[in-house]
């Protein structure tokens, strides 16, 4: 089999350190909750033979990348349709999932946010996800309030999962290396199933909050609720990196009864 071709449009980095990606595979520690596991994007196969040794898990392979689909037909024919040739981001998981599951993957740095929007869009299901993000936006997610990093991602990532930044993995591991160390983390599906208030307002009002950071939400939040129904609770006077996943969730239920 010819080796697949990193292609810098798709944002490929093979990783080429076994001893990574045996770190990454291990980090899946939450199978007692699930038996199926979708890799994205994997390349080569360099955590798929590591996958594919685990009894405990049934794996599935996605790439949109046709040359990488069908070396690893060849490498794997015993995967059959559990190996898609298709957009992870487009792919209604719905259709092959009918019962909690886990995502893994060193993932195209271009699409990592799009990838994790997608995870949280199909949180009462994906139980798990072990991935290598940019170790910029590996921090970002792991952020806590009051830090310059802390954001959109942080906030509705953390309303849902618990997250763990596992370990920061070198350029010199990947071929072609990548500009930016990377970052390995772990999301474990948190036991609130709904939040204790209105969810899309919640993402709503998350999203204005951080979309105008310097302001504070007395004004950042104006396209929500008009400023003079707005009154003198103290979380207007804040801004949106000063409050924590419960401070948004306290403040959305407030945003509810003002609007009323």
């Amino acid at each position: 089999m010819s080796l697949v071709r990193a292609k810098k449009h798709l944002g490929q980095h093979f990783l080429t350190d076994k001893n990574i990606a045996a770190k990454i595979v291990n980090g899946l520690v939450h199978t007692d909750k699930y038996k199926q596991v979708l890799e994205v994007g994997p390349g080569m196969g360099i955590l798929s033979d590591l996958l594919l040794e685990r009894k405990d898990l049934e794996t599935y392979l996605i790439d949109i990348d046709v040359e990488s689909y069908h070396f690893l037909q060849q490498k794997y024919p015993q995967l059959g349709s559990r190996l898609i040739n298709g957009d992870f981001l487009a792919l209604n998981l719905s259709d092959i999932f009918k019962d909690k599951y886990a995502i893994i993957g060193n993932f195209p740095y271009n699409i990592s946010s799009q990838i994790l929007f997608k995870i949280l869009e199909n949180r009462s299901s994906v139980v798990e996800m072990v991935g290598m993000f940019q170790k910029e936006v590996a921090e970002r997610c792991a952020s806590k309030e009051g830090t310059k990093d802390y954001g959109i991602l942080s906030v509705l990532i953390q309303a849902y999962y618990h997250i763990e930044y596992l370990f920061t993995v070198k350029p010199g591991t990947f071929n072609p290396p990548p500009k930016v160390n990377s970052g390995v983390i772990r999301l474990s599906r948190n036991a609130v199933e709904t939040l204790p208030c209105d969810e899309k307002l919640f993402w709503r009002t998350v999203k204005a909050g951080f979309n105008q950071r310097r302001k504070t939400l007395r004004n950042a939040l104006s396209g929500i609720i008009p400023k003079d129904k707005m009154d003198e609770h103290p979380f207007f006077d804040k801004r949106a990196e000063q409050l924590s996943v419960n401070d948004f969730i306290v403040l959305t239920s407030h945003l509810a009864q003002l609007s009323k």
